[in-house]
C-alpha cells in the first residue's frame, strides 16, 4: 500500500537541523519526508548571509569585504558541511582508481591535494560572484535565491541515485518521495521569482539543473550512487552556478 506524502510543519525544523548549524530541537523520524523543506533551510541561510551583507554595506566596506563577510556567514551557518562534501568528493573521485577505494578516501578525515584545490576554486568562484553582486548592490536578493535553488537539487539527487554505501548520513536520512522533491522545487522557484524576478530565476534554475545532472552522472560513474558528501558537493556546485548566472545579470 502506497503512503500519500503530506508535508508537516515539523519538517522545517528537521531540515534546519540536517542542513544548517542553526540550533533547533528536531526529531528525525521524518528525515526523508522533510526534504521538501530543504529550500526553506536554504532560505534561512540566505537571510542570515543577506543580513550580514546588509550590515557590512551600512559601513561602506566595499564590494570585496562585503562579499567576504557574506561568504563567511554562508560557511558558518552551515558548519562548512557542503564545503567538506566538495573536498571529500574531489579527493575520492580523482584520488582512487576503483569504487571501493574512492569511498574509503571520501570517508578519510584528511584532505588531499584535489580537495584543497576544489575548496580554493569553489571559494574563489563564490567570492568573485558575490563581489560582483555586492558592487551592483543586489547581493542580498541573489544570495537568498541561490541558497533556495541550490538546496532544491538535493532531494532530487537523493531520489534518483541509489545509496553508494550501506551506512552514513545519506542512508540514515533515507530517500525522499518524489512528491517531496517536487514540492521543494516549486517552493524554491516561487520564492526565487519573488526576490529576483522571473527571467533570472528561469535561467539560474536551468543552470542549476544542468549542474546537478552533471554532478549526479559523475557520482554514479565514480561510486555508483550518492552519499552525504555527494549531496554537499552538489549544493556547492549548484550554488556557484546560480551565483554566476545572477552575476551575469547584474
Amino acid at each position: 500500500m502506497t503512503t500519500t506524502f503530506r508535508p508537516q510543519p515539523t519538517d522545517m525544523v528537521t531540515a534546519l537541523a540536517l542542513l544548517t548549524r542553526i540550533p533547533v530541537r528536531a526529531t528525525f523520524t521524518r528525515s526523508a519526508e522533510s526534504a521538501w523543506a530543504f529550500p526553506l533551510a536554504g532560505l534561512a541561510v540566505g537571510v542570515i548571509a543577506g543580513a550580514v551583507a546588509t550590515i557590512a554595506g551600512w559601513f561602506s566596506l566595499g564590494a570585496g569585504l562585503i562579499a567576504g563577510f557574506t561568504l563567511a556567514a554562508l560557511v558558518i551557518a552551515t558548519g562548512a558541511m557542503h564545503e567538506d562534501g566538495l573536498a571529500d568528493c574531489a579527493d575520492g573521485f580523482w584520488g582512487g582508481f576503483e569504487r571501493t577505494r574512492r569511498l574509503e578516501i571520501m570517508r578519510d578525515s584528511r584532505i588531499g591535494a584535489y580537495g584543497v584545490l576544489a575548496l580554493i576554486l569553489g571559494l574563489l568562484l563564490r567570492f568573485t560572484a558575490l563581489s560582483t553582486l555586492a558592487h551592483e548592490d543586489v547581493i542580498v536578493t541573489t544570495v537568498i535565491a541561490s541558497a533556495l535553488l541550490s538546496r532544491a537539487t538535493i532531494p532530487y539527487v537523493m531520489t534518483l541515485l541509489p545509496h553508494a554505501r550501506r551506512d552514513g548520513l545519506s542512508v540514515q536520512t533515507g530517500r525522499p518521495p518524489r512528491a517531496a522533491a517536487s514540492l521543494g522545487a516549486v517552493i524554491a522557484l516561487a520564492l526565487s521569482w519573488l526576490v529576483v524576478g522571473f527571467v533570472p530565476t528561469v535561467v539560474a534554475a536551468s543552470a542549476v539543473t544542468a549542474t546537478a545532472f552533471c554532478a549526479a552522472r559523475i557520482a554514479r560513474a565514480k561510486i555508483g550512487g550518492q552519499t552525504g558528501d555527494v549531496l554537499g558537493a552538489t549544493q556547492m556546485l549548484t550554488e556557484i552556478a546560480a551565483l554566476t548566472v545572477f552575476a551575469a545579470f547584474a
